[in-house]
């Protein structure tokens, strides 16, 4: 299964479209600093599959600029699941096309 990479007008244009579980693939120092409104945050660094919402949303995944996002993928996909998008370009990218972050 190949990685679909969408923009961060895709990703809004999802999440807008609702049925969407966005995860944040950052560690919690990251998330700290901002993240998507929505998100869920499963580090990369302590990732279960097992901890993935499985009510029916689309799973998308992110990270800071999308190597760990990628990464994520294929180590889903090689456990069998069929999950393929993620942000490319990360949150850098996101913020970078005027979108905002969500600070606590």
């Amino acid at each position: 299964m190949a990685i679909v990479n969408l923009s961060p007008a895709e990703l809004k244009a999802a999440l807008d479209a609702g049925n969407v579980a966005l995860i944040d693939v950052r560690e919690p120092q990251e998330w700290d600093q901002g993240y998507i409104e929505g998100a869920i945050s499963l580090p990369l660094s302590v990732f279960d599959p097992a901890a993935l919402p499985a009510d029916g949303r689309e799973i998308i995944l992110y990270c800071a600029a999308g190597v760990r996002s990628a990464r994520a993928l294929e180590y889903l996909q090689h456990q069998g699941f069929e999950i393929s998008k993620h942000l490319s370009g990360g949150t850098y990218g996101w913020v970078a096309a005027g979108y905002p972050l969500t600070v606590d």
